[in-house]
């Protein structure tokens, strides 16, 4: 009789997780088959592509012809239909999840609470001692790090850690985790992405955070479940549901974070399976409308009421009369311990006096007056039967460490920071965290690091957090110089920026509408321990906010957010970096978008696909960047630049000026503007213009003219100003007049640059004539009424040759050239006012320009030559 086979399966749709635990499973069983799913995620298939050939998957349709036995079924409970199973097929399942099911005849079910089917399978390779290849070893890592957030999602174990080490020791590659975990999104992916970000909202439903993301997707072939892992990190609900309509179907994609969201009931209402906290269906001859609004209907059967403030309270609270004298508060915070009290008036909470502003009273000598003068205000508290999820909200928005319950109008209670950390202490994990503390000490001179700190505890102080961002921290990263200090405020930015006015003087300059201030210091000391701080003209506060645009190229419209989401609406990944600046985490560096590895491989990423098209001046950006760093646009990226390109003709002329400012301010901007010629940019910055080899020349010779200060004549206009005018004016120097007048009117320069722009083209007009052997003052009567700006644009541009030379000539010396004599002393030889004397001045000077008079004695011969000639005509 011929032998049955056994086989190993999983779910459609695997993860690494499900396909790492067949690949345990059959190094347990040696004669079992490990057959993959006809679909597999992206970053799996990906490693296969790579590794499959040392690897003993088999595909379903490599499979023998013959009757299957056993199945022996990881990461599942329910299996498809493959060729030799029947009814008298064994089945066992090994699974970390719960059994969902009961089980048919010859159905066997072993599992445990870990965090990776992986984990249990590895636990039997070490105790039976049987040896792994490091390919391998880096798979079955994989599948444990992917299935537990790299060791950080609730339901990790201790377990799921020893076996990672376990598996590290048998030589698992930890560089390649990095690579396959955060596998980048596809095209299409990205597109989806980025519409279920724009259709998502977000429920409260029982206490939980609930996030509803729908979106069509026309033709899609990628799995579902990788975005959504996107949009989980994005949003971090409690529970979040995706409903992605494609090919007649809907697919929905259920994760949750907590037990008391029930995704695999969810899942099953619509004919779907899954765990309590990861499951998925496929929804025919439904519309997506109606899927959504069937899902809201049903979504408060599967979830439980979060843990409630009755649960956690501190009952008999006492309570200060707002008219208490603060010495008094003082001595009850004493004898009691309390942190805080609430402030109540007629039976209303008013505010909450805290041991802080107690201790700040007393050491200003203002024991005598009534608490309510430093209490924090506000009519803030909460219910016996609200969910706990309320206290940390409200704690966040106020920055209250103690939150008043009140019942039937009355103060019954109190929840404190202690007591949630007490409730969650059990699932707060220790991760290791990247500071960059060290940095900081090195780019930073003391007394501004003094500053920073004093600025992080203030915020702290005011419930807010505060931190460094963008630019500043990618700089401080690559160890380049600081020379702007942004903070980037989860609170109110305006308010911490008053509150260090106040403490230090200055003047603050704010903007409300975005929720942003300057601190201007000209002329402020500031002293801190480590010194006075010197050179530190401003500082900038920002509130952390999203950002919504109306339509593309828009100004964005802003809302107030968490550092996360403020960092999600930046550029380019190397810009999404945030160091915090409060006390107890000074210098931990956040990292949501993959930031600090690009800047490891120098490459510049936008975070999504339509960021060019929100905002097309970072295409110009992009060239910037790539310049100054180094660095090198990553090619999906520039794939998208190329397909965004044109909405740079719907950017204002300003937003481009700008840009283009910023450009012409870096070292070599020639090299920024080929870059921007290879992406056909230049013709919506200025029609007419080449980034071509003479412009490079041109930059170079100005370059080096200007280092050398050859041409040190600035006449009012302040250097870095002299430097980028003059490149503007190289830009325009082979343009058309038509074309130079379009580029002055759609850039809008400021009157003065524009008549420097039109006088470049003119003095460019007359470089035939100066090409003539001309005398001095014949050279002066063609240039006198030009900036020297405007020479030394023409002297960059022109070729070689006498004009050249004429033109630095007359800047570094005839042009200085003047009479000794002035209109008075003319006067006094005899010269009648009137126009004459002006003439006489002119030709006066001419004479000295041209070596005709060279003495004040000669300048009074020619004066007296000519008034007697004069003479003798009349």
């Amino acid at each position: 009789m011929e032998e049955g086979l056994t086989l190993i399966l999983t779910h459609e749709n695997a993860d690494f997780d499900a396909v790492a635990a067949q690949l345990a499973a059959a190094k347990l069983y040696p004669r079992a088959i490990p057959v993959l799913p006809r679909r597999v995620n992206r970053n799996v298939r990906a490693f296969l592509n790579l590794y499959g050939d040392q690897l003993p998957f088999l595909l379903p349709d490599e499979l023998v012809r013959r009757p299957v036995d056993q199945v022996i079924l990881v990461d599942a409970q329910t299996m498809a239909t493959v060729r030799g199973i029947g009814p008298q097929t064994r089945v066992q399942i090994i699974d970390h999840h719960p059994l969902a099911r009961e089980l048919p005849p010859g159905w066997t079910y072993h599992g445990e609470p870990v965090g990776a089917t992986t984990t249990l399978l590895v636990e039997w390779l070490a105790e039976r001692g049987i040896g792994l290849t490091w390919v391998e070893a880096t798979f079955m890592l994989l599948g444990i790090y992917e299935d537990t957030g790299s060791l950080t999602y609730p339901s990790t174990t201790p377990r799921d850690l020893r076996a990672a080490a376990w598996l590290i020791e048998r030589g698992a590659d930890l560089a390649l985790l990095s690579e396959f975990l955060h596998h980048p999104l596809s095209e299409a992916q990205r597109r989806l992405y980025d519409r279920l970000i724009e259709s998502a909202e977000t429920r409260e439903i029982e206490g939980h955070t609930v996030v509803i993301a729908a979106a069509r997707a026309d033709g899609f072939m990628e799995e579902v479940s990788t975005v959504a892992h996107r949009l989980r990190d994005l949003f971090e609900p409690s529970a979040l549901f995706v409903l992605v309509e494609f090919d007649g179907h809907i697919q929905m994609v259920c994760r949750t974070t907590t037990d008391d969201i029930d995704a695999g009931g969810v899942a099953a209402h619509f004919g779907g399976g899954g765990h309590a906290r990861a499951a998925a269906a496929v929804i025919r001859d439904r519309s997506l409308e109606e899927v959504r609004e069937e899902l809201l209907r049903i979504l408060p059967r599967y979830i439980r009421p979060a843990t409630t403030v009755a649960e956690i309270m501190s009952r008999g609270v006492r309570v200060l009369d707002p008219d208490l004298p603060i010495s008094e508060a003082a001595r009850e915070m004493q004898w009691t311990g309390h942190e805080g009290f609430p402030v109540v008036r007629e039976g209303r909470v008013i505010g909450l006096l805290t041991r802080r502003a107690v201790d700040r009273a007393l050491q200003h000598g203002l024991g005598g007056q009534p608490v309510e003068r430093v209490m924090e205000k506000g009519e803030v508290f909460v219910l016996p039967s609200d969910p706990v999820e309320k206290v940390q909200r409200l704690m966040i928005e106020t920055g209250w460490g103690q939150i008043p319950v009140v019942e039937d109008g009355e103060v019954v209670g109190i929840v404190t920071r202690t007591d949630l950390i007490k409730l969650w202490g059990e699932r707060l994990k220790v991760r290791p965290r990247l500071s960059v503390a060290s940095a900081m000490e090195a780019a930073f001179p003391p007394p501004w690091l003094a500053l920073v700190r004093e600025i992080g505890a203030t915020a702290q102080s005011m419930g807010f957090t505060a931190y460094f961002v963008g630019g500043l921290v990618r700089d401080l990263i690559l160890n380049h110089p600081i020379v702007d200090v942004d903070i980037v405020v989860e609170g109110d930015a305006i308010a911490l920026a008053d509150a260090m006015r106040a403490r230090h003087g200055g003047r603050v300059v704010a903007h409300r509408r975005f929720g942003t201030a300057k601190w201007l210091l000209e002329g402020v000391t500031i002293a801190t321990p480590a010194g006075t701080v010197e050179g530190l003209k401003a500082i900038d506060f920002v509130t952390a906010r999203r950002e919504f645009y109306a339509h593309p190229t828009a100004l964005p419209q802003v809302e107030p957010s968490s550092i996360k989401q403020d960092l999600h609406r930046r550029d380019f990944t190397i810009n999404t970096l945030a160091v915090c600046l409060s006390p107890e985490r000074f210098g931990e560096l956040l990292d949501f978008y993959g930031g600090l590895q690009d800047l490891q491989q120098g490459l510049i990423r936008v975070l999504h696909s339509l960021s060019f098209v929100e905002d097309p001046t970072r295409i110009l950006r992009a060239a910037r960047l790539e310049a100054r760093l180094g660095f090198r646009v990553e090619p999906r990226t520039e794939e998208l630049i190329h397909h965004a390109v044109d909405l740079l003709a719907r950017v204002s002329g300003e937003r481009i000026r700008h840009e283009m400012d910023l450009i012409l301010a870096e070292m070599a901007p020639e090299r920024i503007l080929a870059r921007l010629g290879e992406w056909r940019a230049l013709p919506f910055v200025m029609p007419g213009l080449q980034a071509d080899e003479w412009l490079r020349e041109r930059f170079e010779i100005m370059r080096t003219a200007l280092d050398q200060g050859e041409w040190r004549v600035i006449e009012g206009i302040p250097p870095e100003r002299w430097r980028i005018l003059s490149g503007w004016g190289l830009m325009i120097y082979r343009l058309t007049s038509t074309q130079r007048e379009q580029a002055i009117r759609r850039l809008r320069f400021p009157a003065r640059e524009a008549d420097v722009l039109r006088g470049v083209h003119e003095v460019k007009g007359k470089l035939d004539q100066l090409s003539e052997p001309l005398k001095p003052s014949t050279v002066a009567e063609h240039l006198d009424f030009y900036p020297v700006i405007v020479l030394f644009v023409v002297w960059v541009a022109a070729p070689s040759g006498r004009a050249r030379e004429n033109l630095h000539a007359y800047a570094h010396q005839w042009r200085g050239i003047r009479p000794i004599l002035r209109g008075d002393d003319l006067r006094q030889l005899g010269v009648p006012p009137g126009p004459g004397l002006g003439k006489l001045l002119q030709a006066l000077r001419a004479a000295r320009l041209d070596g005709e008079v060279r003495t004040l004695e000669d300048e009074i011969a020619f004066v007296r030559e000519r008034l007697s000639k004069s003479r003798i005509r009349q």
